[in-house]
């Protein structure tokens, strides 16, 4: 359990929302009002609201004030602009945790003028739990952080760590483009079984 820390979600997307879910129901997180969500999209907002009970706004600043841990899930596209928004902004003792695609630490790190940064890559198991999620801490990560890292990583799943980020680049080229082949090969398995004569 993350003993009444204060966790800023920067992104309410379907994988930010995915991990809310499971800190949530597996009580690493033991109070939904300890979660605050910054989305730029008013109805998803109140959709996080209503559904997890957790706080929210439309400000990415508002959001991270006095929080101990910020979890980056937005799109690579709007990274650059998040992270201009965002330096000088996150708590001096705060860890930021990415699960932005493709990401590095030290892009993060300058891009936030920030110390403490985690690079993870979940795959897509983490909606249910029995995800595999790799990850980096830059040299600035405390023991205790890395252990809070853990925690909510193991909410997802497995959680393995590397001190080698080019790790994390291997891990998004399986769980991205690896995934989307298993998906086509299933397809295809239909369409062949279709054309044999069964229903699809």
């Amino acid at each position: 359990m993350l003993e009444d820390l204060q966790i800023a979600f920067i992104g309410g997307g379907t994988m930010g929302e995915m991990i809310i879910s499971r800190l949530l129901s597996t009580k690493i997180v033991p109070k939904a009002d300890l979660i605050i969500v910054s989305d730029p999209v008013s109805a998803r907002c109140l959709h996080l609201e209503r559904e997890y009970g957790v706080r929210t706004t439309t400000s990415n600043i508002e959001a991270v004030l006095g929080v101990s841990i910020v979890i980056l899930a937005v799109k690579p596209q709007i990274l650059a602009e998040v992270l201009g928004m965002l330096n000088d902004k996150i708590p001096p003792n705060a860890l930021v945790i990415s699960i932005v695609s493709g990401a590095s630490i030290s892009s993060l790190c300058q891009g936030l003028n920030h110390p403490a940064v985690v690079r993870t890559m979940p795959n897509i198991g983490v909606q249910v739990g029995h995800g595999t999620t790799v990850w980096s801490a830059s040299s600035s990560v405390t023991e205790i952080q890395r252990r809070n890292t853990q925690i909510i990583l193991q909410a997802l799943g497995k959680e393995f760590a590397t001190q080698n980020e080019h790790y994390l680049d291997m891990a998004t080229a399986l769980s991205s483009a690896g995934t989307g082949f298993v998906f086509l090969y299933i397809e295809a398995m239909i369409d062949a079984g279709v054309q044999m004569g069964l229903t699809r």
